[in-house]
């Protein structure tokens, strides 16, 4: 799997498609790895899409990050922006969903300038940030113990599906173990999980909120019709927020449209993407 070193770290990403193709980057959420994507960017590679999907510092990186990194939302868009310049990739086309949904937010209206779209899954916007589902980990993560011992109960398949259940109408259990190892076996990664997850607070999407006006490029908004946890009313908020958006609402698919609804979303993605032949990635 090919990586690249930024300031913070090293980040690993998966890579499909033609050198020349319109490069897509992808932006997971909490607790999950650039295995998300794989039914999406075996879709968009084959139509010509450049496709690069990190598995960024949100707990199944398998390197933990440099000491002292800089781990909140914040920090994790400005790797963002930073992996971008590394590989010299332009005219990009940034997918978001979940929590990846709101640093492709804070991307958009912060460092824009290598960007040329936005897709936005359902995701985390507005005042509905961090999700409840979560309050019981922030609570936790004051102290290392108290973090560990929350998380405890994700290595059974049930504690894994009270927390990702909901997240797909497809099993998914194999890509949660997958997503959670590092976090559960490894000290260090745990301790990258902890301090990003208590760092998560409200002002972070608000404030983004309140500068997407500013992002003029093309955007799309393909939100999931069954989400559990997104409501689609906030994907109707956003295409309203941003000045050049679309809202396309994806049928029986729940917050994973890319595991639900690949063909669909995949479909949806190119037509809006279109054709591109700019970017390179190393």
């Amino acid at each position: 799997m090919p990586a690249v070193t930024l300031n913070t770290g090293t980040i690993h990403y998966e890579k499909s498609g033609p050198a020349d193709g319109r490069p897509v980057v992808f932006i997971h959420g909490y607790a999950m790895g650039s295995s998300l994507w794989r039914p999406l960017t075996e879709r968009l590679s084959a139509q010509g899409y450049l496709c690069l999907a990190p598995t960024w510092p949100l707990g199944a990186q398998t390197e933990p990050m440099r000491e002292g990194a800089d781990l909140t939302m914040e920090g994790v868009a400005a790797m963002v922006g930073e992996l971008l310049e590394a590989l010299e990739l332009d005219n990009v086309v940034l997918v978001g969903n979940d929590t990846g949904g709101a640093v492709a937010q804070l991307v958009a209206t912060g460092t824009p300038t290598r960007l040329g779209a936005l897709v936005l899954t359902s995701c985390d916007a507005f005042e509905h940030f961090p999700p409840p589902i979560l309050k019981p980990f922030i609570t936790a993560a004051k102290f290392s113990a108290t973090f560990y011992a929350a998380a405890l109960p994700l290595r059974t398949r049930l504690g894994r599906k009270r927390a990702y259940g909901a997240l797909a109408h497809a099993d998914i259990d194999h890509l949660v173990v997958e997503w959670l190892k590092p976090a559960l076996s490894d000290d260090n990664s745990r301790e990258n999980l902890r301090r990003f997850t208590a760092s998560l607070n409200q002002q972070t999407t608000v404030r983004a909120a309140e500068r997407l006006p500013q992002f003029t490029k093309p955007a799309l908004i393909a939100w999931s019709k069954d989400d559990a946890f997104f409501p689609l009313e906030d994907g109707r908020r956003l295409a309203n927020a941003l000045p050049d958006s679309r809202l396309e609402v994806i049928e029986n698919s729940r917050t994973f449209s890319m595991i639900d609804q690949p063909d669909v979303l995949g479909r949806t993605i190119a037509d809006f993407a279109g054709a591109g032949s700019v970017g390179r990635a190393a």
